[in-house]
């Protein structure tokens, strides 16, 4: 060693620090402030400087010195060039003048090789690290590998759906339980086929298709219910989802399948179905599958394509129910849809009930209206067999309607429409028929609805209005009375008589209010004659309609409008149908009395025509009796009458006579048969031998003359 004086300079560690700082800063991969990294260099450059000047050198304090620049992360390969530059330059000074210029140059090696020592100890170290965490990775990958593994072959074995998975040629590798339980066969069987060994009858051409292009990688998954055969033979419907595996290079690999077999829920379904399009009393399409296949016929059909409906119904059906019972009545439409079923749906015609006792026959490719007529005529023999239901023999009819058209000329609704019309045209013809729909009937049908529908609005805003006929007295010609006929003056169809709306206003009811109009305008022109003709007794003869006499206010009605026109009773005559007299008892009969008691008379209009009871007549209020045209028209001719007539006209005039009734001849055209009826001692006549009816004006005219 050698000696140092107490006269050589020592550098301060300040101002080495600060050099030192200048030197590395920024050389470090931390983040440190330059008086941060002044003050961490402060003590290593106290250490080296003391380490230079000490007498005994120890050479462990600037390898500390170096493995600490590379502890505090200066490992950047231009920190140690500069440090120990610094070191040179700053300790040169002090090493030359104690003479230890041999100590700087081992301080400066021994903080190089502390700093390159420290490097290398780094470099083991990260790479020990990198080893262990590789190895630690790579046990991981293993344990989640085999995790993974154990899950997929826990799930696969233990799923509740089938899972299969096969080649993208089709060969199947791997099944499990759930699968092997679903179509019957054992693991080893199932790998012994193939995909296409799946095929169903019942599979659309496109199931397969979509299955090659996800084998040959055109798609990568799809889902769709299929059904299959199990071993056993036994059709099951599955849930399929089908997914492509592919390679890393996307290379189709495999084909997974899951299966779920859902055979109950498609039960359900069909069944569901099935009750919303059939009838759940006789297991017949019902309304909803009838209009549906009817519309599928009428949507887009070929060229020339018709279509017919035979539209059925029970005659008398309801009588059946309330006397035999509900039970009976089901029983009744279950047999009849049997049978109807049986004769008519092996032909492929669609037998439906759209509703209580109806069902409607649907024709496809309809070859005309002899195909339809043969239809029907089965039909309806069907239904006529006899039946025996519950005991009870019973006879049933049927009535129906047809109707057939070309496809492309009509709608269900039309359709519907015709054959409704025309099943109440054979109900209206007799029943146990059927009626073919018909152009030109179902035109004035539509006439006298729409008439109909007029009528209140008519009456409301008075185009009705009277004529009036004479009546004449056979023995001396003079006028006796006249019969109001109502007319309508329809703002379209001009002027129509009785025949054409009095028919549509008894079955609306509208009758009653007309009637009650008919009536008080004769009585008001009634009494203006007796005001104006005080000398002619003049009978004013109005119609009653059965309906009126039913009315449980005539009686009232009339008693009013004779009070308010002021006319005599005694100079009113009521007539009514020879049918509404005779069917007449309990209150209408009373009715009829009362009439009588108010001093108006009562008539029996065109008798002959109807029951013709006359024992009958002893028990009625009846005055006059009006015989029918028809009985009539057999004097037309006088040197040829017809004796039957005659004879017939004969015994009625005396019959009224006997009962103390006058005797009116209606329809009276000629001088011939106006002599014959008073020769027959006939009272009255009318008829255009006398006057056809006329205004009020025209009467008028005849009682002035």
């Amino acid at each position: 060693m050698i000696p140092a004086t107490s006269m050589e300079p020592r550098p301060r560690d300040d101002e080495l620090a600060r050099s030192w700082a200048r030197a590395i800063a920024r050389t470090s991969y931390v983040s440190m402030s330059r008086e941060e990294l002044v003050t961490h260099l402060e003590q290593p450059a106290r250490r080296l400087i003391a380490a230079l000047a000490a007498d005994d050198y120890d050479p462990r304090v600037p390898t500390e010195v170096g493995a600490g620049l590379v502890a505090a992360h200066f490992t950047h390969p231009s920190s140690l060039q500069r440090t120990l530059a610094v070191l040179g330059a700053q300790l040169a000074p002090a090493a030359l003048a104690g003479q230890r210029l041999a100590r700087l140059g081992e301080l400066q090696g021994a903080v190089a090789a502390g700093y390159t020592q420290a490097m290398q100890d780094r470099a083991l170290h990260e790479q020990e690290q990198i080893r262990t965490a590789v190895m630690d990775a790579r046990a991981e990958a293993d344990r989640a590998r085999w995790a993974s593994e154990a899950r997929f072959q826990a799930l696969f074995a233990e799923a509740a759906v089938g899972i299969g998975i096969a080649t993208v040629d089709g060969r199947v590798i791997e099944v499990n339980r759930a699968l092997c339980d679903m179509f019957g066969y054992s693991a080893e069987e199932m790998i012994e086929h193939v995909v296409a060994d799946f095929v169903h009858p019942d599979d659309a051409p496109d199931v397969w298709r979509t299955y090659d292009d996800l084998a040959t990688g055109r798609r990568d998954h799809f889902r769709m219910d299929k059904a299959y055969y199990r071993s056993d033979g036994q059709k099951i419907w599955t849930d399929l989802v089908v997914s492509l595996i592919r390679s890393q290079d996307g290379v189709p690999l495999f084909v997974v399948a899951m299966v779920e077999d859902i055979t109950d829920r498609q039960r359900l379904q069909t069944q569901l179905r099935h009750q919303a399009s059939h009838d759940p009393l006789t297991d017949l399409p019902n309304r909803t599958l009838f209009y549906d296949r009817l519309n599928a016929m009428l949507t887009d059909p070929p060229p020339g394509a018709r279509v017919g409906l035979c539209y059925l119904d029970l005659d008398g059906f309801k009588a059946i129910n309330d006397t035999f019972g509900h039970d009976v009545g089901d029983e009744l439409l279950r047999t009849v849809a049997g049978r109807l079923a049986a004769r008519l749906a092996d032909d492929g015609h669609l037998v439906a009930r759209t509703g209580g006792d109806e069902f409607v026959v649907l024709i496809g490719g309809s070859s005309g209206t002899q195909g339809l007529v043969a239809v029907a005529e089965t039909a309806l023999a069907a239904v006529r067999a006899p039946l025996d239901l519950d005991g009870h023999a019973i006879e049933i009819s049927a009535s129906l309607g047809l109707v057939e058209r070309a496809a492309t000329a009509t709608t269900a609704a039309e359709l519907m429409k015709a054959a409704d019309t025309t099943l109440y045209w054979a109900k209206a013809d007799g029943r146990d028929r059927w009626a073919l729909f018909d152009t030109e009937r179902y035109a004035r049908d539509v006439s006298r609805y729409r008439l109909t529908s007029q009528l209140p609005e008519a009456l409301a805003q008075g185009q009705f209005f009277l004529e009036y006929q004479p009546l004449v007295s056979l023995r001396d010609g003079t006028l006796t009375g006249v019969e109001a006929l109502v007319r309508w003056r329809h703002p379209e169809l001009g002027v129509l008589g009785p025949d054409q709306f009095i028919g549509l206003a008894e079955e609306t009811g509208l009758i009653v209010a007309l009637g009650r109009w008919v009536l008080g305008e004769a009585c008001q022109q009634g009494q203006r004659w007796r005001v104006t003709h005080p000398h002619r007794d003049l009978l004013i003869s109005v119609n009653l309609a059965v309906r009126q006499v039913r009315d449980p206010a005539i009686v009232t009605t009339v008693t009013e409008i004779l009070d308010g026109s002021g006319l005599d009773p005694r100079w009113l005559q009521l007539e009514l149908t020879e049918s509404a007299v005779m069917a007449t008892s309990g209150q209408p009969l009373q009715t009829l009395h009362a009439l009588a008691d108010l001093g108006a008379r009562i008539a029996i209009d065109d008798f002959g025509t109807g029951y013709s009871n006359l024992a009958y007549l002893r028990d009625l209020p009846v005055g006059t009796l009006k015989l029918a045209g028809s009985f009539i028209a057999g004097l037309r001719h006088a040197d040829r009458p017809d004796r039957v007539d005659r004879e017939i006209l004969s015994t009625l005039v005396r019959l009224a006579h006997t009962l103390d009734m006058t005797v009116t001849a209606e329809g009276v055209e000629t001088a011939d048969q106006a002599d014959a009826l008073r020769r027959l001692g006939c009272d009255t006549a009318q008829g255009w031998h006398y006057a056809a009816a006329g205004p009020a004006q025209s009467v008028t005219a005849l009682l002035t003359r």
